[in-house]
């Protein structure tokens, strides 16, 4: 066994013959082989027969020559790729109606609330709008004009600079052609809840329930079904007026939108993310939390693209960014925003629900430089499984880790008497912190330790960076939490994408990318690549134990393990770890969520033209697409990372979860086609790529890689469609 393998074992507490990483409990089409083939494998103990990708992996057992020789020819396809044996069933695509609305926009997380075996309530979140093939696909799928050539040649007309719907005249025929584009775009974000079940064939289908339903961007707007919110955020809600931007609607909120990644209660409701809700509305806020006006977000588009969509109907900014909960079978529900769980850009949550014991909550924000949350609930659990347990969302207390370097760490409360004290820039990669403006609304990017030392001695508590009662200013702490949290000290990450909670209270995080961008960048001391490299690309997963195994606990402790890579490079063969599954037996599965730009970018040397190697970031497109990748945690191939499937092109690989009786993979596919929108007659391209064999020999590889996408129909010309898909074995057996 490779030592990496056995590094790997040892971090998740498993061997090759037993177990100990298990789950917290919760209650198509045949495709052929592979084009490329299968991998000659001469050990048949392999779960299923990996897809192949584009890079040589250590599973196959090939020497350096043949590796090389075998992948010097790759062909993409645009498809779900998934193993031989195993078959796909699409549950709905976008388009599709669900209750009075439709299917949205690329979709995200899923849900499975089973209420009976082989059948329950799925839940989708629909993330954002992909804007130049949405508006180039959108006549095709929804079978409906919007007035893009008007709008279009308008926008043109405007230049770089765009349309800014503040700008246009309110009675003119362009205002109310852009207020509808901005509806329509709205309306394929949010939630989606639909009924499935599995038929007498083995295939998932909707059955359309009366509980089928959309949350959308709009929803409250015109019907009537506002979002409800909780926790302290409510008072500045409710506020009459303040230093900015008040909606005057109280605690009732239009809509969500940015619906990323999310999680499942031991107790059957849904936590749906907003993540990057700064695309639609002004993220920072003032002092007292109200919102910056809707100015400082337009809605402003271009000729191919939208920004700021929150401005057509001006939503406050500071309703969005929350945690939302939906309870999929009540068809009344239209969600909850619990502002206890913080306003930042959310990825993923974990619930912690153990009985007599306090609630705990994990998050994080997917942001460059975010942070890894905390919540834990005022009351305690007294059933893990009662629906009651929604209720403990709505008291309790904020926190913010702060991993220290020798594998320790603490919760830092947000709260108005927590001190300020601030991580200097010089510790993060690029040398950059955002912290609350003051006495101005908003934030200051700081990117000097003297500068930073002079604020930490300006503001001694968090409460001296916000005002208001007590209540409200608890609340707008929580608005701000991830500048209120670069305050306090909190730990700046890499991109926390998913956390996991098994069954013994360790809670798995991945952490998707270590490069520094305009948000901030991770601490240079914690992350750290397999060789002391920073930044470092390619990804990450944490485990993290809380002292005594206590949800309440204040410390903890962290193992690091760097899993992104090449092989030849100690990596798995994967780049940007993001959401992670643990199916039944404690094995994990993993989506990959490399930018779509860097998707087969080309890598003919690894030297540029200036002389330098080329980045990391760059070095993603030999990965190829975004995939799907099973790690047993027993048996002989403990440890080894297999590829289960990749997705079809330009695409996301989103939310995986496991059915009960571990028999079916749903995942959503999220934008295909995003760069090049529909493929045009079959195109591709050819392109070269300096691959290295697993033991470190560079070799050439051409590369046919098709440029756009037809999926899910994969009729030529076809639109492609963001769509959820149900993966089972064509035997109707467990998936591994």
């Amino acid at each position: 066994m490779s030592l990496k393998r056995r590094q790997f074992l040892m971090f998740i507490g498993a061997t090759a013959g037993a177990t100990a990483l298990v789950p917290w409990g919760r209650t198509g089409k045949e495709l052929a082989a592979p084009l490329q083939g299968a991998p000659a494998l001469a050990n048949t103990s392999l779960p299923f027969t990996p897809v192949e990708g584009p890079m040589p992996m250590p599973y196959m057992g090939l020497s350096s020559a043949n590796e090389s020789t075998k992948f010097s020819r790759y062909i993409v396809q645009d498809e779900l790729v998934v193993p031989e044996g195993y078959t796909y069933d699409v549950i709905g695509a976008w388009g599709d109606q669900i209750g009075d609305s439709r299917f949205g926009y690329n979709n995200d997380y899923l849900s499975l609330v089973e209420t009976a075996p082989n059948e329950g309530y799925l839940t989708i979140n629909f993330e954002y709008i992909s804007g130049s093939t949405w508006l180039e696909t959108y006549p095709d799928v929804i079978g409906q004009s919007l007035p893009l050539d008007e709008i279009k040649t308008a926008a043109i007309a405007a230049g770089d600079a765009g349309i800014n719907f503040d700008d246009v005249p309110d009675n003119s025929v362009l205002k109310a052609q852009l207020r509808e584009l901005g509806k329509e775009a709205l309306t394929d974000v949010g939630i989606g809840v639909i009924s499935v079940r599995r038929n007498a064939a083995g295939a998932w289908e909707r059955t359309f329930s009366p509980a089928d339903r959309r949350i959308t961007g709009l929803s409250g707007l015109e019907d009537g079904r506002y979002l409800a919110s909780t926790g302290p955020a409510v008072a500045v809600f409710n506020k009459t007026s303040g230093r900015g931007y008040v909606d005057d609607l109280g605690e009732k909120i239009i809509g969500t939108f940015n619906n990323c990644a999310g999680g499942t209660t031991p107790w059957g409701t849904v936590l749906s993310a907003e993540e990057n809700f700064q695309n639609y509305v002004p993220e920072p806020v003032f002092a007292d939390g109200t919102s910056l006006p809707t100015s400082e977000k337009p809605f402003i588009v271009e000729a191919n693209d939208f920004d700021g969509l929150g401005g057509v109907f001006g939503y406050a900014g500071n309703k969005y960014g929350w945690m939302v909960e939906v309870d999929p079978a009540n068809a009344d529900d239209y969600g909850v925003k619990h502002t206890w769980l913080g306003r930042f850009r959310h990825e993923a949550v974990a619930v912690r629900a153990v009985a007599n014991q306090k609630l705990a909550v994990y998050s994080g924000c997917d942001r460059r430089g975010g942070h890894l949350y905390k919540f834990v609930s005022a009351g305690t659990v007294m059933n893990p499984t009662s629906k009651t347990n929604s209720q403990l969302m709505t008291d309790g207390m904020l926190y913010a880790a702060k991993f220290n370097a020798d594998g320790t760490g603490q919760w830092i409360a947000l709260q108005a008497d927590t001190a300020v004290n601030p991580d200097m820039p010089s510790q993060v990669a690029g040398g950059m912190i955002t912290l609350p403006q003051r006495p101005a609304g908003g934030v200051v990017k700081v990117e000097s330790d003297a500068e930073m030392r002079a604020f930490a001695q300006r503001y001694r508590t968090l409460g001296d960076l916000y005002e208001g009662s007590a209540e409200e200013k608890q609340g707008a702490i929580l608005i701000d939490a991830h500048f209120a949290a670069n305050a306090a000290g909190a730990i700046c990450t890499a991109r926390p994408e998913d956390t996991d909670v098994a069954a013994d209270g360790t809670l798995f995080i991945a952490f998707t990318s270590g490069g520094p961008g305009g948000d901030g960048g991770p601490d240079n001391t914690i992350f750290q690549g397999p060789n002391g490299e920073t930044p470092y690309e390619h990804g990450w997963i944490m485990k993290l134990q809380e002292t005594g195994t206590d949800p309440a606990a204040m410390t903890f402790t962290w193992e690091m393990m760097a899993l992104g890579g090449e092989p030849a490079e100690g990596g798995f063969g994967f780049s940007n770890p993001d959401n992670l599954e643990i199916d039944g037996s404690g094995n994990l599965w993993m989506v990959t969520d490399m930018s779509t730009s860097k998707h087969n970018l080309e890598v003919a040397s690894r030297i540029d033209e200036e002389g330098n190697a080329v980045s990391q970031s760059n070095l993603r497109g030999l990965f190829g697409n975004n995939s799907v990748w099973y790690i047993p945690t027993s048996g002989p191939h403990a440890g080894e990372a297999l590829m289960f499937a990749y997705g079809p092109m330009e695409c996301e690989m989103c939310g995986p979860f496991i059915t009960q009786d571990q028999s079916t993979l749903f995942l959503a596919a999220q934008h295909p086609g995003e760069t090049y929108g529909t493929r045009k007659e079959g195109a591709f391209e050819t392109r070269k790529f300096a691959m290295k064999t697993t033991d470190g020999q560079l070799f050439t590889q051409e590369r046919d890689v098709p440029l756009g996408s037809n999926w899910p129909s994969q009729q030529v010309n076809a639109a492609p469609r963001p769509a959820v898909v149900a993966v089972r074995k064509i035997d109707g057996g467990t998936l591994v």
